[in-house]
C-alpha cells in the first residue's frame, strides 16, 4: 500500500476498517469540529478523530452524552466549522430532538449512524439497519432529511466527503447509514490527493444589511448563512420564526413556510441529492438493497445470470429524501421487484407504494437477523418467488 500526506488529505491507496475510512473523510472534507461519545460499533470514528483533528488545527470534544454531542456540534456550526458527531441508534434516539433543532434552524452538520442490532441497548457488536426510518421520521414535527447508505470502507470515505458537501451546500443536518458490518469491514481504500477533491464551502452571509433586511432562513434556494463573530447580528430560535429568524406564533402564513420551505429546500434540489446505482437493462427481475445486504444482491444475482435468469440490480446510494422516481420508473420496465434488507423491512413498504401498481413486489430478510444475507438462499428465495 502507499501513501502521502497532502494537507489534511492521507492520499494514497490503504487497507483500512470502515470507521477509519469515514474519520479521514471527514479530515478530507474539512471537518474541524467533532463531538462524540463512545458507543460501539462506532467507537473508532471518534477516537480516529480525537487523536487527529488537533493535528490539523480541529478540535475534538468528547461530551458526557450523545445530547451533548449533537448541542456542541450545532453550536460549532453557528461559529463557522465543519462538524460532525458519530453513534449509533442508542446515541440517535437521544439526539432526536437536537437533530429537529438543526433542521428548524437549518444548521449544517453530519452525523454518522454505524447501526447496531436493537432496540434499546440491543447487541453492540452485531451490525443492523435498524435505524433507516428513525432517521427521517425520528423527530416531531413534519420535515426532510438527507441519508447516505456506504456499501463499504471505500464509501465510508467517498460518502462522508459527500455528505460534508451536501450539509454545507444546503445548511441541513446530513446522515451518513453505515451498520456495524460495513464500520468494521476492512477493504482496500482509495483516497485521492486534495487538489482532486472536489469540497463545498459553506456559503456565508457578510454584512449586507441588519437582521430585518436580510433573509437568512426559509429560502429554498438556499439563503446564505451569518455565522456568530462574524460582524452581523442574527436571531437563532428553534419556535417557529420568519426569514430574519424573528419567532413568530401566530401568523398562519409564516407557520406554513417554517414548515413548508425547509422541506422545499431539499426536495425542489432531489436531483442533485439523490443517487442511485441500477444495472437492469433486459431484467425481468430486480433485487432492490442498500448498504451491507447490496453485497450480497450482488453476489445473488450474478449466481442467478449464470442460471439463466434475467436479474438485475437497483441500490440506493442515498435512501433520503426516498428516490421514489427511480423506483417508479424502474417498475414501469420489470415485471418482478424484490427488496433485500438487512432489517425486517423499514424501505419496504415504501419502495412497495411506488411500485406495486406496475409489478409484483416482494421482501427477503436475512436468514437470521444480525447475520449478512448468504447469496446462495437469496438465489434459493428468488427462485421458490418465481416458480
Amino acid at each position: 500500500m502507499s501513501s502521502k500526506t497532502t494537507g489534511n488529505v492521507m492520499a494514497g491507496t490503504h487497507f483500512l476498517m470502515g470507521n477509519i475510512a469515514c474519520a479521514e473523510g471527514a479530515i478530507a472534507a474539512g471537518c474541524n469540529f467533532a463531538a462524540g461519545y463512545p458507543i460501539t460499533p462506532a467507537t473508532e470514528i471518534i477516537n480516529h478523530l480525537a487523536k487527529k483533528l488537533p493535528l490539523h488545527g480541529g478540535i475534538f470534544l468528547q461530551t458526557e452524552d450523545e445530547i451533548s454531542a449533537i448541542s456542541s456540534i450545532v453550536g460549532a456550526s453557528w461559529s463557522g466549522c465543519k462538524v460532525l458527531t458519530a453513534t449509533s441508534g442508542p446515541g440517535i434516539s437521544l439526539m432526536q430532538e437536537n437533530i429537529g433543532f438543526a433542521v428548524a434552524t437549518e444548521t449544517p452538520l453530519v452525523i454518522i449512524d454505524v447501526q447496531r442490532l436493537g432496540p434499546s441497548t440491543g447487541v453492540p457488536s452485531i451490525g443492523l439497519a435498524g435505524d433507516i426510518v428513525q432517521v427521517a421520521r425520528g423527530s416531531h414535527g413534519d420535515y426532510q432529511i438527507i441519508a447516505l447508505c456506504p456499501d463499504g470502507p471505500q464509501e465510508m470515505f467517498d460518502l462522508t466527503v459527500r455528505a460534508f458537501n451536501l450539509s454545507e451546500k444546503y445548511r441541513v443536518p446530513v446522515f451518513l447509514m453505515a451498520e456495524g458490518f460495513i464500520g468494521h469491514m476492512r477493504e482496500r481504500v482509495v483516497i485521492p490527493d486534495a487538489s482532486e477533491l472536489s469540497l463545498v464551502a459553506r456559503t456565508i452571509q457578510r454584512g449586507a444589511g441588519g437582521p430585518m433586511q436580510r433573509q437568512d432562513f426559509l429560502d429554498a434556494a438556499v439563503a446564505p448563512m451569518p455565522v456568530f463573530g462574524n460582524g452581523l447580528k442574527s436571531h437563532v430560535t428553534s419556535s417557529c420564526h420568519d426569514e430574519h429568524g424573528m419567532r413568530n406564533l401566530s401568523d398562519p402564513e409564516i407557520m406554513h413556510k417554517f414548515i413548508t420551505k425547509p422541506i422545499e429546500k431539499i426536495m425542489r434540489h432531489r436531483d442533485d441529492i439523490i443517487q442511485v446505482e441500477k444495472n437492469y437493462k433486459d431484467c425481468d427481475i430486480v433485487l432492490v438493497a442498500y448498504g451491507s445486504v447490496s453485497r450480497s444482491a450482488k453476489a445473488a444475482a450474478e449466481l442467478a445470470r449464470a442460471d439463466g435468469l434475467k436479474v438485475g440490480i437497483f441500490r440506493f446510494i442515498t435512501c433520503w429524501p426516498f428516490p421514489g422516481e427511480e423506483i417508479r420508473e424502474m417498475a414501469e420496465s420489470v415485471k418482478h421487484m424484490i427488496v433485500l434488507e438487512n432489517n425486517c423491512g423499514q424501505l419496504f413498504p415504501y419502495i412497495k407504494a411506488e411500485a406495486a401498481h406496475a409489478c409484483r413486489v416482494d421482501f427477503i430478510g436475512p436468514q437470521t437477523l444480525g447475520q449478512i444475507h448468504d447469496p446462495e438462499y437469496v438465489l434459493s428465495r428468488l427462485k421458490e418467488m418465481v416458480r
